[in-house]
């Protein structure tokens, strides 16, 4: 006969029971943690990618609307086009005016202050706002710019190099006009006497103007000097220009260019010539050129073919590096040597082809047996306004111009 159960044993089952018991809510809560942590992970998985599609589509909208209004701005700009008045180009053969100016006047109250110089700056120089009257003028009358250089061509005849007239197109209706500036040297005697101090480039690579005006404060500027308003009046109006054209700056050497001491005698030679270098390129990229107006400024007629040997050698190593090769010589104060003479052929053989005088009207003459063109400029000046109001009736009325409240009563 079996024994019954001991109350040990019994005691030991409901042990057991009870560690089987616990395991088992142990592994349930285990896997219920592992399938919760799965779950989160899962949906925070699709979270993320809906979100990323979310931003992905709205990427992709702004791509296409971005499209469509590039789409939409070309379309207009082509219709623009379709609707913009054709202009009619036509060959232009007649006599092409040439005016030239000095350095403006940015300061009168400096220029005209009594002293010793005040009568030179009346009769050789002008404002800012009489050039501006000038231009405004000249715009209204359909001139249009054009660069001195476009309108000649040299050619071989005979086995004989000659310079002839290139056939040029403008619009109709307009008349080509030559504008240069002599002496923007910006030389010491005009420093502090009512000129800008010397050219110099903005943070946007544009010209711009450096002086220091009569309180003594520093000031750069756009409009106080033609260089940089004749750059922002074709801006607006880029019908005064034929294909970028701006005008021919006449340079000597004596003492730098652009107002900077780039003289051998400099004492900061080389910083000066680094700095000029990179004013002489911005304005080759948007549309001046540049003529030789002799290293020491001489009287042309005055001085023996020596000296203007050694004048112009100076003014090669001096500017022409700088500038680079030109074939334009502009004579100091408008006079030079006869076609016939010495001094002439020796600036032709230095590739000098265009001779620029001073006359009282625009004149050309190519000379077909010597491969060069002599020209007359008229000058533009305090002397013009004041005394010659006849002469430039075809470009602007100098009564309307001349500005004799800051000008000397003389």
């Amino acid at each position: 006969m079996r024994k019954g159960r001991t109350s040990k044993n019994i005691n030991k089952d409901k042990v057991l029971v009870f560690i089987l018991a616990f395991i088992l809510i142990f592994i349930v809560i285990a896997f219920k943690n592992v399938i919760y942590k799965n779950i989160k992970v899962s949906t925070n998985t699709v979270k993320v990618d809906a979100d990323i599609k979310k931003e992905q589509y709205k990427k992709d909208e702004e791509a296409k609307n971005k499209q469509k209004d590039e789409e939409k701005k070309e379309e207009t700009k082509e219709q623009a086009k379709d609707n913009t008045p054709k202009v009619k180009m036509v060959p232009f053969k007649g006599k092409v005016e040439h005016i030239f100016f000095h350095p403006l006047i940015a300061y009168p109250e400096q220029a005209f202050d009594g002293d010793n110089k005040a009568e030179d700056f009346d009769d050789w120089f002008i404002t800012v706002s009489e050039f501006n009257k000038i231009v405004e003028s000249l715009y209204s009358k359909n001139f249009i710019l054009v660069d001195i250089n476009s309108l000649y061509e040299e050619t071989e005849q005979n086995g004989r190099k000659i310079l002839q007239r290139k056939e040029i197109m403008i619009p109709e209706g307009k008349k080509p006009l030559i504008i240069s500036v002599d002496d923007l040297n910006y030389y010491k005697y005009m420093i502090g006497d009512g000129t800008v101090h010397k050219l110099m480039l903005d943070d946007n690579g544009d010209i711009v103007t450096y002086s220091i005006n009569s309180k003594g404060g520093k000031v750069i500027a756009k409009d106080n000097e033609i260089i940089p308003i004749l750059d922002e009046f074709i801006k607006v109006h880029p019908d005064f220009s034929l294909n970028g054209a701006k005008g021919t700056i006449a340079l000597t050497g004596y003492e730098g260019i652009l107002g900077y001491r780039t003289d051998f005698d400099s004492k900061n030679y080389e910083k000066e010539r680094e700095e000029a270098a990179k004013v002489v390129k911005r304005l080759k990229e948007t549309g001046w050129n540049f003529a030789s107006h002799s290293y020491g400024h001489h009287n042309h007629n005055s001085i023996t073919i020596e000296k203007l040997k050694k004048d112009n050698n100076k003014w090669k190593k001096e500017v022409e590096s700088l500038i680079g090769k030109t074939q334009v010589y502009i004579f100091p104060f408008g006079e030079g040597p006869k076609y016939s003479e010495s001094k002439f052929k020796y600036l032709q053989d230095e590739g000098f082809k265009i001779f620029c005088y001073v006359g009282q009207s625009s004149y050309e003459n190519i000379l077909k047996d010597m491969d060069a063109v002599v020209t007359d400029r008229r000058h533009v000046d305090g002397i013009s306004l004041r005394h010659q109001k006849k002469g430039f009736l075809d470009l602007y009325d100098s009564d309307e111009v001349i500005d004799l409240k800051v000008r000397p009563k003389r």
